[in-house]
């Protein structure tokens, strides 16, 4: 019940997560009762995107709770991300069975392709979606944990941490390209067939990964927005705001940090498992590092150390690079850093800083 309860006083969440859950009721009702003739339908492939973008805002909830209560810039969330997208890619991959195009039941084609002769013991349970379920929480998290536990009682902090995560993504990219490794080399994962015993073809299914996802963030949003109400919340913003003060009065620093930077590298991890599926493909640049400082941008244009703002900025920012690469391709990245830029001098809360500030006015 007390999870319930965390939104009371935080009017800026419950507006948007009821446009989150709105979108959830809404866009399937438009996709599968009206007419495509009609103009209020939303084609399936909207659907997809939208979906897409929600997994994405999960990913910048999951980091505004480092960054904008921690005080860690991580610029390597996208390795959870990928690692929760690679778990979710090996379930998928072992259901498609003798459905490839080696017609092997065991091995994906990209193993037959190579000359494998045995599936590896790290497959081994992926054929069963528990232990893909289990696996999406545990390998992020795990990395995250023993990254953490090695980083914080280093006393790491800064601009050295962040080079270090950045680091880190950079590295796991590299070996996930080498074709060894038992991932799909730079091919990554993909040709997926079904989910759960359903086709992914299959526009009730889509639909039902729209809104897996969209009851994935409200959830995320909550949890977090739970933690940072409590007690283990206002540790978070002292130690935010000044470290060594928070460690003099005894406060366990490292513990807060090594805690809270393992749940946001699960929930950072769901969301790259839910991301998959709707996009079709898993491969090495989802760990670029560019990824990751991406997701920065747009917790830094939403607002940081807000949570919903997290959510507005990865919902415009990705809205904005599907129409600019689309219609100008050469210069979404240039558009990119432009944003950071104006938002960083003139915006410094954010867009939801600047719609607060107005509602103050009036």
């Amino acid at each position: 019940m007390r999870l319930l309860t965390v939104l009371q006083n935080d009017r800026g969440g419950q507006i948007v997560l009821s446009l989150v859950l709105a979108l959830a009721v809404i866009v399937p009702i438009l996709n599968l009762a009206v007419p495509e003739t009609s103009v209020f339908h939303v084609p399936t492939y909207t659907v997809t995107l939208l979906g897409k973008y929600l997994t994405l805002a999960l990913l910048a909830v999951a980091v505004d709770l480092v960054w904008g209560y921690l005080g860690i810039l991580t610029l390597g969330h996208g390795a959870f991300f990928a690692l929760g997208g690679y778990a979710m890619g090996m379930y998928l991959m072992r259901q498609i069975g003798d459905r490839g195009v080696y017609g092997n039941p065991e091995l994906p084609d990209f193993m037959v392709f190579l000359d494998w002769q045995e599936l590896p013991w790290f497959w081994y349970g992926f054929d069963q979606f528990w232990f893909a379920a289990i696996m999406i929480a545990l390998v992020p998290g795990l990395l995250a944990f023993v990254f953490g536990w090695l980083a914080f009682r280093s006393r790491v902090s800064g601009v050295y941490l962040s080079i270090i995560t950045q680091a880190l993504t950079y590295a796991l990219m590299l070996a996930f390209y080498r074709n060894e490794m038992g991932f799909g080399g730079n091919n990554g994962l993909t040709d997926f067939k079904d989910l759960l015993g359903f086709s992914l073809q299959e526009d009730s299914t889509r639909i039902a990964l729209f809104i897996a996802s969209a009851i994935a963030l409200i959830a995320g949003y909550i949890v977090c927005r739970f933690l940072m109400n409590s007690r283990l919340g206002r540790v978070c913003v002292a130690v935010r705001d000044s470290e060594s003060r928070a460690r003099f009065m005894g406060y366990r620093v490292e513990n807060v940090k090594l805690w809270v930077f393992v749940i946001s590298a699960i929930l950072a991890g769901v969301a790259g498992a839910l991301y998959v599926p709707q996009v079709g493909i898993i491969n090495p640049n989802e760990f670029s590092p560019l990824n990751s400082i991406e997701v920065v941008v747009w917790v830094a244009v939403g607002g940081r150390a807000t949570l919903f703002g997290a959510i507005v900025g990865a919902l415009l920012i990705n809205y904005a690079k599907t129409y600019l690469t689309a219609e100008l391709p050469e210069i979404w990245l240039f558009a990119l850093g432009g944003i950071f830029v104006l938002v960083t001098l003139l915006l410094p809360k954010g867009v939801v800083g600047l719609l607060s500030r107005k509602e103050a006015q009036a």
